[in-house]
């Protein structure tokens, strides 16, 4: 999905993308790394909630399920608006060759935290 041209990129100091700031009628919202949008709020509290963030989220493990198949512990290995990969989390066993799945961006609820 190509990011509207409304939407603000909001980085960090070191300019890693953390997600964009989008208005919302006269406050914004935020949109994270994997799509998802936060409460309306103005522009400095959408930049503390980025800030207190980050892109920690990003190496947390979560649940997704395939179609018509169990549900499965997930790590992300990449994200993008172009899409999200995920594979079934190797407990951090790297010569491990696990199911890998590509998801559409933004997630919606096809991701959730496994904790």
């Amino acid at each position: 999905m190509p990011i509207p041209e409304h939407w603000i990129e909001h980085r960090r100091n070191d300019r890693e993308l953390l997600g964009w700031i989008v208005p919302h009628g006269e406050d914004f919202v935020s949109v994270d790394l994997l799509g998802r949008t936060s409460p309306p709020c103005d522009w400095l509290g959408i930049e503390e909630y980025f800030e207190e963030t980050g892109i920690g989220y990003l190496a947390h493990p979560y649940i997704y399920q395939p179609e018509g198949e169990p549900e499965v512990q997930v790590r992300i290995l990449e994200v993008s608006p172009e899409g999200i990969t995920v594979k079934v989390d190797d407990f951090g066993d790297i010569t491990s060759q696990l199911q890998v799945y590509r998801l559409q961006w933004p997630v919606e609820n096809q991701l959730r935290p496994a904790h």
